[in-house]
Order: C-alpha cells, then sequence, then structure tokens
C-alpha cells in the first residue's frame, strides 16, 4: 500500500508521520526541536525538517508529502528567492503598534470603523500576531529591507516550496487555511486583497508574488523524485483535518498558543477581533479564538511552586473550585485575545487562606481554561454552533486540566488518544492529493476519546469575569499602570 507523510512544523518543534494512504495506520514518526525565540531564520526550520525526516527513518518509500505549519510567520523573499531577513513569528508582538495603525487607517482614523472595515475585507480584525502588520513593521523599522520584498510566503508555504526543489518564487504555493491567517486574503471572496498587502508595505504590491492558493485536495507540486505535494495547511486546520472535525466540533488545543477552533459552513467576520473568521482545510471555515498563553501558564506556576506537571496538577486538584477566590488572569506574554499585547499577568483576590501552593495551583489552571472559555463564548456570539468540545494539545495531558474543563467550559470534554494531529491531518491531505478524490479519504479512528464530565462552575467565570481587565501594562522604560 503506498505511504505518505504529514508534517507539523510548529513553533517549538517539528514532527513528521509516516502512514499507511488507504487506513492511516501509523508506520513510523520522527521529530526535531526549533530554536527558542519569535525570530528566527526559516533556514532553521529546513535544517529541523531534514533531521525529523531521518528520525522517522527517511521518506524514500513515501508517494506523497503535505505541510501542516504555524500560522501567520512573515517569510520574506527577494526576487532570486532568498531569505531577506529572519521571520517573525505570530507571537512577536513587535508589530502590535502596526497593527492599531492599520485599522485606523482602513477606517480614516477611526479605531471602531476601521476594524467593522477590516472584519468584512478579511474576516479577521488585525492583531500583531498576523502577517499583514508583521509587514507594516518591516516598511517602517526596516526600509531597506521592506524595498528587497519581492515575495512574501508562510512558514508552511516555503517549507512546501522548498521540498519541490524549485527556486523560482512563482512556484510558491498555499490553501486557503494559512492564506486566510495573512490579513490580506479574504475568505468571501478567496481572493488575495492587494490592496492591503499595499497599505501595509506602504508600496505598490501589484508585482509581489504571493503564494498561489491551492484547492484543498489538490496538488501543489511534485518534487524532483516524482513525490507528490499537497497543499499543506495552517496547524490549526491540520489540526482539525487529522481530528476528523464536522460543523458543530469544537477544538480546545492547549499548546505554546491556546486555541479555540470550530467548524463552520459560513464565514464570520466579527469586528471585536474576538474571533477570527478563517477557512479550514476542506472548503468550509475555521473561526477561532486564540491567546497567547496556554501551557507555558501551567510551566510558569509548576516553576514558581517547584514542581513538574504532575505535581501541579495533583495540587490543582487538591483545592477547592475557585480557589477560594484566588484569580490568576494569564497574560504572561501579552494577549492576542483579547488584544493586549502590553498586558502582564496578576494575581488577584489573595486572602491569608488561599496563599497556598495548591490554591496557586488551582488558579493557574483555572485562569488559563477561563481565557479559553471567553473564546468559545466569542465564537457562540458569531452564531457558530457548538455542540461537542475536544480537548487536545500538551496541555490536554493534564489530570487537573482534564478534571476542571467541564466545569468552566460548561460542557462535557473529550480528550482523544494523544496525537500528532497537526501531522495527521498534513498527511491525510497528502493522501487526499495522491488519491485524486474529491474528497479527504476517511481513516479509521486512533481510539475512542475518553469523555471528562463535571458539573459547571459559575462562580470561577464570574470571579475572573471581574478582574480580567485590571491587569497591568509595561511598555520599555515605562512603569506599570492599569491596561486600557
Amino acid at each position: 500500500m503506498p505511504l505518505v507523510a504529514g508534517v507539523d512544523s510548529s513553533t517549538q518543534s517539528c514532527k513528521v508521520v509516516v502512514r499507511d494512504a488507504e487506513t492511516g495506520a501509523l508506520v513510523r514518526t520522527g521529530r526535531a526541536s526549533h530554536p527558542d525565540g519569535t525570530e528566527i531564520h526559516p533556514d532553521r526550520w529546513w535544517e529541523a525538517l531534514q533531521t525529523a525526516i531521518a528520525d522517522a527513518g527517511g521518506l524514500d518509500d513515501v508517494a506523497a508529502v503535505a505541510v501542516g505549519g504555524q500560522q501567520h510567520g512573515m517569510v520574506v523573499l527577494d526576487a532570486s528567492g532568498a531569505v531577506i531577513r529572519e521571520a517573525l513569528l505570530w507571537n512577536d508582538t513587535r508589530s502590535a503598534p502596526a497593527a492599531a495603525d492599520l485599522v485606523r487607517e482602513l477606517g480614516d482614523g477611526d479605531p471602531e470603523a476601521g476594524a467593522a472595515a477590516w472584519a468584512q475585507a478579511i474576516g479577521s480584525v488585525p492583531v500583531a500576531s498576523l502577517t499583514v502588520t508583521k509587514l507594516r513593521w518591516l516598511a517602517d523599522a526596516e526600509p531597506e529591507n521592506a524595498a528587497r520584498v519581492a515575495a512574501v510566503a508562510l512558514p508552511h508555504d516555503w517549507l512546501t516550496w522548498k521540498l519541490s526543489g524549485s527556486t523560482d518564487i512563482a512556484d510558491l504555493a498555499t490553501d486557503r487555511s494559512d492564506a486566510s491567517g495573512t490579513g490580506y486574503w479574504s475568505p468571501f471572496t478567496d481572493d488575495y486583497r492587494r490592496d492591503l498587502l499595499a497599505l501595509a508595505l506602504r508600496r505598490d504590491a501589484d508585482a509581489v508574488v504571493l503564494p498561489r492558493v491551492v484547492a484543498p485536495g489538490a496538488v501543489a507540486a511534485t518534487s524532483a523524485t516524482g513525490v507528490v505535494l499537497g497543499a499543506g495547511a495552517g496547524d490549526n486546520a491540520g489540526a482539525a483535518l487529522g481530528l476528523g472535525m464536522v460543523e458543530g466540533d469544537v477544538a480546545v488545543s492547549i499548546g505554546t498558543s491556546g486555541v479555540v477552533s470550530a467548524i463552520s459552513a459560513e464565514p464570520t467576520a466579527d469586528a471585536t477581533g474576538m474571533v477570527t473568521g478563517f477557512a479550514d482545510a476542506t472548503g468550509a471555515f475555521l473561526p477561532l479564538a486564540c491567546t497567547l498563553n496556554a501551557s507555558r501558564v501551567l510551566d510558569a506556576a509548576g516553576r514558581m511552586l517547584g514542581v513538574d506537571h504532575a505535581g501541579l496538577s495533583e495540587l490543582a486538584l487538591s483545592a477547592p473550585v475557585g480557589a477560594d477566590g484566588l484569580v490568576l488572569v494569564p497574560y504572561l506574554e501579552g494577549e492576542r485575545t483579547p488584544n493586549k499585547p502590553d498586558a502582564t499577568g496578576a494575581l488577584h483576590g489573595l486572602r491569608l487562606g488561599n496563599t497556598t501552593p495548591a490554591h496557586l495551583a488551582r488558579a493557574a489552571v483555572e485562569g488559563m481554561l477561563c481565557a479559553l472559555a471567553d473564546g468559545l463564548d466569542a465564537l457562540r456570539d458569531q452564531g457558530v454552533p457548538v455542540r461537542t468540545v475536544s480537548l487536545i494539545g500538551g496541555g490536554a495531558q493534564s489530570e487537573a486540566v482534564r478534571r476542571i474543563a467541564p466545569s468552566v467550559l460548561g460542557l462535557d470534554v473529550a480528550v482523544p488518544p494523544p496525537g500528532e494531529y497537526v501531522a495527521d491531518g498534513a498527511a491525510r491531505q497528502a493522501a487526499w492529493a495522491l488519491a485524486g478524490s474529491a474528497t479527504a479519504p476517511t481513516w479509521s479512528a486512533a481510539g475512542d476519546p475518553e469523555v471528562y464530565r463535571a458539573p459547571a462552575a459559575p462562580v470561577v467565570r464570574e470571579q475572573y469575569a471581574a478582574v480580567r481587565d485590571l491587569t497591568a501594562t509595561r511598555r520599555a522604560g515605562q512603569e506599570v499602570g492599569p491596561q486600557d
């Protein structure tokens, strides 16, 4: 039977899965780490991919490959295809002022009008994560580099191009899901908005090469050795495809970022900016809310308490619901949803009775989950159906997260077997491109999910809502003060 490979080039690492194209059965895997930081040369991704491929036993027997990748990362190329500067990743917040400028400019100076105009144009309101804001930062901070930009790609686009062996920027290709996170592609029209690209770059952008948007199951390219390359996808769309999500299904992913995403038959346009209106990897849509702070909140709490994840979980479960009023607002790296790039984290409600390790552990888990619950509410506000919730990502392996999540989210929570769902989705897409079928292949499920149930605990959401907007902000050279 033919084999296919899926790649997950994420913020922290590169994972490769090799699966049977017909059944989806896992054959072998490999992985490699990425460097830390929010500014990384794309060559490091390519090197990690080669290491992960070798760790997976190579791809000589693989007929098709697709790449799922971290969204939004800005890869700028010159006319020869050379990388102009290190890529700015999605979690690099230096472009937050540029995002605010772009919103105001599209609204002729009115931020509310600008937010509405952006939402109607691309389904999202620009925040520092989106590529369009990073391009504006480049135009203002590094105008010589901006002037050299002949093509703009995203991480998964660039890796697919490298796998193809081409050095011609005209051969760059992407898919709807990743294109919808750039800030200059419209899920309403399935087309680029070059006027918005020009606004970002502060120059005419008609000659700038943007990756060709490939249909979900189509072939993006064929390598020199005859390997079929699928369209690939943004990481969240890849995970949805790997999970086999359909309309009404919601995935809550707790990794470096926290993502609440859902399959929708219709695009969304949220002028508040809470929901970004992305496309999915099948031809439908993937509205989502993304927080900058997820599993790293648990990491930080564990460091503060001197315990590992298992110890943190045990402590959290030994404390009462609501942590006796102790609330952690988890904006440790600023925040994307809500858009508070300069915010800091904060502890509220300290009393003598709740200053224990168990209370702090509980507050960390509940605070992280409350931020994700706010995202779930925002999806509902956009009319997105919410019927089932699956908990995935590294943070989903925490027993405390699993047991506390239903009470905070207000729904039963299904935890699928641990897996590399982004890479699995990419592998499924590779099989789709190889088969040339109208729909993605149906693969057998990896195993039944474990379902967690708990009574809803509205007090947790209520005490979090009372303090989440009291966080502080720190800018370079300034004191901490209330977040506007």
